[in-house]
């Protein structure tokens, strides 16, 4: 039996453009909120953003992700009749997600203190790139602007790659990293506000969002210290090359250390006690390293990690896709669903990132693009599920 989930019953609204706020009504409607897509006519400039699901087809596998278990409705925001339509729906949710720029929102009604006004229960979540207040809130940030904003992108890359290859220059996380960090807090922030019970705007800055990630080297800045990828490694550990792959260490405790020792099968240099202070391993991580890597050089990735997880030892490997979709903890947390395309064949696609009671997400697609006049009805709920969470009052 299916769980109700705790947002059943909420209905969103979402105006987004851009991947963060488009993400922030994903997690929402995830966890079972009612969200409305409001689309231009010829649909959301995600829809035509690559990779496509195919070599063929027209479906945006990345807007195919962000607009699942959504619906979808055109409104045309630049005639009267669709800024009323669009009123008209927003006085119907609870939650309203948009990305609008600032210079725009007044022309489509979305001013934060006249929706304020008009809906005084509603929350209005707005998620830019640097904000909707202050010096920078009218300015554009792509993925590529936000993630070195905020000072992630200058330690990319770092650790083994950085020792691989020195000169390379600074590398931004592969897909849209920090825009969806900055839709995951869009999402917390306005469950926050829903759990308060009153009606707010929250204002969400993607860069903030992404200072958040690196707080400690924000943290370090206090005591003069100024990170660079080319220093910025845990002492020992990191990535580890094997003999038919990749792992990652990381050994923070000290139970951890003396796991990865017995891993290792308790070699001479290891026997030092001057080794069981922590301090003195930091000081001699470079010499730690050439160990553990020469050991891993001999190493069989499935057969390390089985046992480092045995022990305690914090290492899990590096995977490619295909291992990602046939793991057995996502096959186990039924993190994935199978999921049938539009034109013929099927995919796998997350269903979230989270569980509820115990039992995966239900698989739900993304939405074809619904005319103007077409009513919005809430999803129907079978009566005979466990509603999980707080109850709404």
């Amino acid at each position: 039996m299916e769980a109700l989930l705790p947002l059943a019953g909420l209905r969103c609204v979402e105006c987004a453009t851009g991947v963060a706020a488009a993400y922030a009504g994903r997690l929402l409607a995830s966890m079972g909120a009612d969200v409305t897509m409001i689309e231009p006519r010829d649909g959301s400039p995600l829809r035509r953003e690559p990779p496509f699901l195919g070599p063929r087809s027209g479906e945006s596998a990345l807007f195919a992700y962000l607009s699942a278990g959504k619906q979808a409705i055109s409104v045309d925001l630049d005639t009267e009749a669709g800024r009323e339509e669009f009123a008209r729906l927003i006085g119907q949710a609870q939650v309203l997600v948009e990305d609008v720029p600032v210079a725009q929102r007044e022309l489509v009604g979305i001013a934060a203190e006249a929706v304020s006004a008009r809906w005084p229960d509603l929350v209005h979540l707005s998620i830019l790139p640097f904000g909707s207040c202050g010096p920078k809130s009218r300015w554009v940030g792509s993925e590529l602007n936000l993630i070195h904003s905020a000072g992630e992108g200058f330690l990319l890359p770092n650790g083994l790659s950085a020792a691989l290859f020195p000169d390379r220059p600074p590398l931004k996380i592969a897909g849209h990293f920090a825009e969806m960090q900055g839709g995951i807090a869009g999402a917390l922030d306005a469950l926050a506000a829903l759990w308060s019970g009153i009606g707010q705007y929250v204002d969400v800055s993607i860069q903030d969002a992404n200072l958040a990630v690196g707080a400690f080297t924000v943290q370090r800045y206090g005591d003069g210290s100024l990170e660079h990828r080319l220093s910025r490694s845990f002492r020992y550990g990191g990535v580890i090359a094997c003999m038919d792959g990749y792992v990652e260490l990381l050994t923070l405790e000290q139970r951890q250390w003396q796991g990865l020792i017995e891993l290792m099968g308790h070699p001479e240099w290891a026997r030092d006690p001057a080794l069981e202070d922590a301090t003195e391993r930091s000081t001699r991580g470079d010499f730690i390293n050439a160990q553990i890597r020469e050991w891993a050089g001999s190493q069989l990735v499935e057969d390390v990690v089985v046992e480092a997880q045995k022990l305690g030892v914090p290492m899990a490997r590096y995977n490619a896709p295909e291992q990602i979709l046939d793991g057995h903890h996502e096959a186990a947390r039924g993190l994935f669903s199978t999921m049938s395309m539009p034109e013929g064949g099927e995919c796998k696609m997350q269903t979230g990132p989270f569980r509820f009671d115990g039992r995966p997400l239900p698989a739900r697609p993304w939405p074809t693009l619904a005319p103007a006049d077409r009513d919005v009805e809430p999803r129907q709920l079978d009566s005979t599920r466990i509603r999980v969470g707080r109850e709404r009052a």
